[in-house]
């Protein structure tokens, strides 16, 4: 008979075993040397995560299960942890060993054919189907969503040049150039912007010409809100964000993901160095200790741009002691956009929004005190401090006050970025300000505020578009990005679009959302539609999503719903 010894008197006894190497796959010396080379940093630091695995995937044009392996053991991380993250987001493409115990080989050029409502009015459907068959096999061609170019419908991407107004012998020929550079944006430049009397306001500021609070309380009076989508007071937050103890940081949200949103860009290719005096401003009135710039991934040219600037300005600083700037690359996830999502994002994790109570401001970036701002925010600062309050307010039309630029797409003569008065109708901004409609084509429905901002009939073309007008008939303005359909549309179709971005966007985070929008996704694709399901899930999805999204998803299947359901198929 066998003696069982009890567990407190066995020899290891009190004492964890240790394991002898991390749970997983191990790296070859090979590969552990490749990864230290591709990172180009001695020491890694947890929240630059995202941007190492941009760096592994820019030089193998896909995330190899080898190299992950290496970078978890490099940053003394779990592989599952580096897994999460970078199967997280779409724009990095993790593969594995076949069978055989080989890597897949990359494709050797992509191309991304913008999906977006806009693209997809331009013809983008068509571009994707006669691609493949023209540029070959060894050119991978894909659906991407929105690019933020949806001036220039429909758009490709060719690796990371973007082909505007694509043809697919646009396509072919860059696609022939391979991935030689493309001509910059002719932006501002420095020299031209100080010639101009540009940071003179940030140089009063810091020495102490100008007083915060006398700056705050004119973003009060001027009642700028945040033009990103939330249209939370500027000023308030600057407020909020003061109050509260140091060190306090500064995130900066240029992840313009909105589907007909493209100012932001607009802005960034002309003059970056409005937008950084701005952004300084902010920093120097609220207290800030450093300031990360968050720009989407697919904005290439910008992020070469911007970087070229925040250098000018390190060589030559326009006042002293300025907070240090770290500018991180987003990877294309567009619940990035949600200010809390892009925290975690910054922080190196997946993009998962928080749930709150705290809030940024008091809880954010690493744990302290965070002031957001979306870039157009930022850009407007100077101006309005410089011209003042009662000049900001003065602009406006139909009872609302302020200045908002709006990003208009879809069916009209000339699309792009039209500044504004606050408060004008879908009707003046496209007859006043857009040349009209297209050649041909009669209004027949909009998008007030892209793709979550739900859709109206040209009957209500005359409601005033700014914060808290639109949402007594269940739409909102959100990032001002607008979208016009013509008779040559059906708002079924879009609703369908918008349906199938959301699914795919949705981070899975909360039930509601994850399985809300690939339910809502579901119905609205039959020919049939049922109303009374329909209406039931819009109701749960905004009841209970974590986040706008899942709350403002539904947005547009309502609308149809209230407003062309004339045109549906019900039981």
């Amino acid at each position: 008979m066998s003696t069982v010894i009890p567990i407190h008197q066995r020899p290891d006894s009190g004492q964890a075993r240790k394991r002898q190497a991390p749970r997983g796959r191990r790296a070859s010396p090979e590969i552990l040397d490749e990864v230290r080379l591709l990172v180009g940093e001695t020491a890694l630091r947890r929240d630059r995560l995202i941007e190492y695995l941009h760096r592994i995937q820019d030089a193998k044009l896909q995330l190899p299960a080898p190299h992950l392996a290496a970078l978890a053991e490099l940053m003394k991380l779990s592989q599952a942890e580096v897994y999460e993250v970078a199967s997280f987001y779409h724009h990095f493409e993790v593969v594995k060993e076949g069978p055989d115990g080989r890597l897949p080989e990359p494709a050797a050029l992509t191309v991304r054919v913008c999906s977006g409502l806009s693209c997809e009015m331009a013809g983008a459907r068509d571009l994707l189907q006669r691609l493949p068959d023209l540029l070959g096999r060894e050119v991978r061609v894909i659906p991407a969503p929105c690019v933020g170019r949806c001036e220039q419908a429909p758009v490709a991407v060719v690796h990371q040049h973007a082909v505007p107004h694509a043809t697919p012998q646009a396509v072919q020929a860059q696609v022939a150039a391979g991935a030689k550079t493309q001509p910059q944006p002719a932006a501002i430049p420095l020299a031209a912007y100080l010639a101009d009397g540009g940071y003179a306001l940030l140089q009063a500021c810091v020495a102490g010409q100008r007083q915060a609070d006398d700056l705050i309380t004119t973003l009060e009076h001027a009642g700028l809100r945040g033009l990103g989508g939330a249209g939370f007071p500027a000023g308030r937050k600057w407020r909020i964000v003061r109050s509260q103890a140091a060190p306090r940081l500064m995130a900066v949200n240029i992840d313009e993901g909105e589907p007909g949103t493209f100012k932001d860009r607009w802005y960034l290719e002309r003059d970056p160095h409005r937008f950084l005096e701005g952004m300084f401003i902010a920093a120097w009135a609220v207290g800030v200790e450093k300031i990360y710039i968050y720009l989407r991934d697919e904005y290439h040219g910008c992020r070469a741009l911007l970087q070229r600037a925040l250098d000018a300005l390190a060589a030559e600083p326009p006042a002293p002691g300025l907070p240090a700037v770290e500018l991180r690359r987003g990877a294309g996830a567009y619940i990035c956009g949600e200010e809390s999502a892009m925290i975690e994002s910054i922080e190196g994790k997946r993009g998962m929004p928080r749930l709150r109570p705290p809030y940024v401001a008091e809880v954010g970036l690493f744990g302290r005190p965070t002031l957001e701002h979306n870039f157009e925010t930022l850009y407007a600062v100077r101006e309005i401090i410089e011209r003042g309050a009662d000049w900001f307010a003065s602009h406006g039309r139909h009872g609302r006050k302020g200045l908002r630029s709006f990003s208009v797409s879809g069916r009209v003569r000339e699309p792009g970025v039209k500044l504004a008065p606050a408060g004008i109708t879908l009707r003046e901004l496209v007859d006043e300000y857009c040349g009209g409609m297209a050649d041909g084509h009669v209004l027949y429905a909009y998008l007030p505020g892209g793709a979550s901002g739900g859709i109206l009939p040209a009957s209500m073309a005359d409601i005033p578009l700014d914060f808290d007008t639109l949402q007594p008939h269940g739409c909102f303005i959100g990032s001002a990005a607008v979208i016009v359909l013509s008779q040559v549309d059906r708002a079924v179709d879009a609703a369908r679009n918008v349906m199938a971005f959301f699914e795919d966007e949705s981070c899975g985070q909360c039930t509601p959302c994850r399985v809300g929008t690939a339910k809502a996704s579901a119905l609205i694709a039959q020919p049939r539609w049922d109303l009374s399901l329909l209406r039931e899930l819009s109701q749960v999805m905004r009841d209970a999503s974590i986040c706008g999204l899942g709350q403002a998803a539904p947005n547009v299947v309502d609308g149809v719903i209230a407003h062309f359901a004339h045109e549906l198929d019900t039981p």
